[in-house]
């Protein structure tokens, strides 16, 4: 088996280092799949279910609440329209994370996979880090946007993604001890951020 789960920080580079490990140890790379089986299970646009991980403005608490909005209206309108709550969404990538994961085979960025998998035996979990002032220069060379716009992007997304693994499985995204390696990406080149996963994939048992 070689199942190696990623939380990337923003700015980490895990959208390039992800792709060229799983190039490396010949498995599927495991990002918008996700998003797609997400997508299809709830029946939802791929750019819906792809702006739930990465909302263009709401923090977490924001799409939790949005999501309660107009249940009450006390109008005899009828069967509400269907909707999907954001445990909807938990639920649909968690189901297609561990799918991947029963392959035995796979790189999987992000979708709260290093929690979901967490307590399956042989699956490497990793978190690409670093100084935040590092995370931002790269980001903002990878991405080209202004130091104000990439602040606030990294902000967000930090915080949001924080929100998310400590509201659905009761972990802080930073502790240590959910991961196997964690990775100062800001301080590496890619290269050597992809072979120091290889050699963890290949020693954990």
């Amino acid at each position: 088996m070689t199942v190696v789960a990623i939380s990337a920080a923003y700015g980490a580079r895990g959208g390039i280092i992800g792709p060229e490990l799983a190039d490396r140890l010949a498995v599927p790379f495991v990002d918008r799949v996700i998003t797609n089986k997400v997508a299809v299970a709830l029946e939802v646009s791929v750019e819906e279910a792809h702006q739930y991980w990465e909302p263009p403005k709401q923090s977490f608490l924001e799409r939790i609440l949005s999501s309660f909005h107009g249940v009450d209206t006390g109008a005899p309108v009828g069967p509400p329209p269907q909707t999907n709550s954001p445990e909807d969404f938990r639920r649909a990538a968690e189901a297609a994370v561990l799918e991947q994961a029963s392959t035995g085979v796979g790189v999987i960025l992000g979708r709260g996979s290093v929690a979901a998998l967490r307590d399956y035996p042989h699956v490497l979990r990793v978190r690409l880090t670093g100084p935040s002032e590092e995370r931002l220069a790269t980001a903002m060379e990878l991405s080209g946007l202004d130091e104000q716009e990439a602040t606030a992007a990294m902000r967000r997304l930090d915080r949001y993604h924080a929100d998310y693994m400590r509201a659905f499985y009761d972990v802080d995204i930073d502790d240590p001890a959910l991961y196997h390696l964690t990775i100062d990406a800001t301080a590496l080149d890619v290269g050597p951020c992809v072979e120091l996963i290889v050699t963890a994939s290949r020693a954990i048992r």
